[in-house]
């Protein structure tokens, strides 16, 4: 830990201790009687700092620690809450299906609501398409390459990001992530080396399913940039890709959260 401001406090404090036992004129000390002074009370404003500056937390805490064991929390009680979303979503569907069978008005606007859920992802999907596969390199990696770190070693966020962003640039219609429907409030976010979704973690390998023309998407695959780096990382690490054709794939329905809290225009 590295402390500077200018001439520093820290300076100008050590400087006075030593001065506090400069010995008087004539008078000679030891080299231990000038020491263990000087080191105690050096000692002293280094635990001083610390404490003050931990503020009663633990300064070498590891933060990885704490994230993984506040995203196990919450991924607890999301878990707990799904079932009550899903029986009141049934609930209000059913209300509303027998509220709408006297009601001209609301039948109409129910029955145009019902032409957007397609778009949504509220409603399953199933076709051909493609199914990419990625993976962390098996027992440390393949020895293809020396000089690799543990971070070269497996699946990040934005290596998931860049095979859904070639997908969807790709002309996908309809995408799932371990079997989760993607949709426009999807966030593709990683936790060390397990994957974020909905509130769930998953580990690898990842999985991504695309419904659409295979022959366009896989082209879109090819030419990104992202998903090239990838690929190099596979060749020289040993990762896992693979790319497969499928003649159906199902995307079940969205079942999480459509409410927005907040939205911005891209500058």
């Amino acid at each position: 830990m590295e402390y500077t401001s200018g001439t520093s406090s820290w300076r100008k404090a050590v400087l006075r201790v030593g001065r506090a036992f400069n010995p008087l004129p004539g008078h000679r000390r030891s080299g231990w009687t000038l020491g263990v002074p000087l080191i105690a009370a050096t000692a002293g404003l280094l635990f001083t700092v610390s404490a003050t500056t931990s503020q009663g937390t633990t300064l070498r805490e590891d933060n990885s620690v704490r994230l993984d064991q506040l995203v196990g929390k919450k991924e607890a009680e999301v878990s707990t809450y799904v079932g009550d979303v899903n029986q009141l979503r049934a609930d209000i569907d059913a209300l509303t299906g027998a509220q709408a069978g006297g009601d001209g008005p609301l039948q109409a606007e129910r029955t145009r609501g019902e032409g957007y859920l397609g778009d949504a992802g509220l409603t399953a999907m199933h076709g051909p398409g493609l199914t990419v596969r990625m993976d962390d390199a098996p027992n440390g990696g393949n020895g293809l390459s020396t000089g690799a770190t543990q971070d070269d070693l497996v699946v990040h966020q934005q290596d998931v990001q860049a095979v859904v962003n070639a997908l969807w640039a790709g002309g996908a219609e309809a995408m799932t992530i371990m079997g989760v429907r993607v949709v426009t409030t999807t966030a593709v976010q990683c936790v060390g080396n397990t994957l974020l979704l909905d509130g769930r973690r998953y580990s690898p390998e990842f999985v991504i399913s695309a419904i659409g023309d295979p022959a366009r998407m896989q082209a879109s695959l090819d030419a990104a940039l992202g998903v090239q780096a990838f690929r190099d990382a596979v060749r020289a690490y040993g990762l896992g890709y693979s790319v497969t054709r499928e003649t159906d794939i199902v995307a079940p329905a969205y079942q999480g959260s459509v409410l927005l809290r907040h939205a911005s225009v891209p500058r």
